[in-house]
């Protein structure tokens, strides 16, 4: 069974961290249970099942054996340490997805989302940090040629900030808008590269050569991703440009029909057809929209600029 690029886990693999995280075992095991009997006794799974899962996390590279118990890896940090979004990684994320996924029939049903618990937040910045290195540069690439001469750019709903770190490294003058809790859990991560602007978008002055948006509507409905669009419309100088790179459901692309479930199953978000982005984009006073493919990645690109 071929295994998820992000995670490196199989399905099944993955599954078995959900339950094993789900019943209490991987609580236990990583903080004072090092034995399945120690497990055991921690939860409600009965001692030959508690170490049949010890002895698979430990297959998978969760846990070594040391003398006579189990000790977690340097691969079960994420699980582990919340602190720095650098040492998360995806994983942690998927399994909140798998939360979610379990109880789509739920969702559907009520069209109400389960309660994300407390480190759903620290959990999707590790995943965002986590984001692969040519999906990044390829999208900065997409927006950079948008509009050549930037010397500007704001990222809006830039999660972890890796948007806005490569625009950085490109020379570009670039700001990060997030929330308070999210800058705070960010902390120092990109040091002076990036500037932080810890409050809403309409605190900020105009006059910005790109306003981007990274994986930002795939996270929400059509009413926030329209007025999401406005918004960075609004915070540019003029002949600036709005540069949206997402998945978008253009077909029956894997990628667009994982973003649709997931939307589906957080009760929002989901991949938008490329002609709503157009129109959001156009209604927001962009002229010359377009909506192209980015080569290599399973995302696209959609952008206009400011029709002064």
């Amino acid at each position: 069974m071929p295994s998820d690029e992000r995670t490196g886990l199989t399905v099944h693999e993955l599954f078995l961290l959900w339950a094993a995280r789900r019943t209490g075992i991987l609580e236990a095991l990583l903080s004072t249970a090092g034995t399945p009997a120690a497990v055991a006794a921690a939860t409600d799974v009965a001692e030959p099942s508690a170490e049949r899962v010890v002895r698979a996390l430990a297959r998978i590279g969760f846990l070594e054996r040391v003398g006579d118990e189990y000790e977690p890896t340097n691969r079960a940090l994420g699980l582990l340490a919340k602190r720095d979004v650098r040492s998360i990684g995806p994983i942690p994320h998927e399994l909140d997805r798998l939360d979610e996924l379990v109880e789509l029939p739920e969702t559907l049903e009520t069209g109400v989302a389960p309660e994300r618990h407390d480190e759903w937040g620290a959990n999707a910045l590790g995943a965002h940090y986590a984001t692969d290195e040519a999906t990044v540069r390829a999208s900065v690439t997409a927006a950079v040629r948008a509009l050549p001469d930037a010397r500007s750019v704001v990222d809006l709903s830039g999660g972890s900030g890796v948007y806005a770190r490569e625009f950085a490294a490109r020379g570009l003058d670039a700001t990060l808008v997030t929330s308070p809790a999210t800058a705070e859990r960010l902390g120092r991560v990109h040091g002076d590269r990036v500037r932080i602007h810890a409050d809403v978008p309409a605190t900020l002055d105009s006059g910005f050569d790109v306003a981007f948006l990274g994986d930002a509507l795939s996270a929400m409905g059509p009413a926030a991703a329209r007025a999401t669009c406005s918004v960075a419309a609004d915070l540019l100088g003029d002949d600036g440009a709005v540069v949206a790179t997402d998945v978008f459901a253009d077909g029956d692309d894997v990628a667009a029909v994982t973003a649709e479930v997931r939307g589906l199953a957080a009760d929002h978000g989901g991949a938008h057809a490329p002609e709503a982005v157009r129109d959001w984009l156009i209604d927001a006073g962009l002229a010359d929209v377009r909506v192209s493919a980015i080569p290599g990645t399973d995302r696209g690109a959609a952008m206009g600029t400011l029709d002064t």
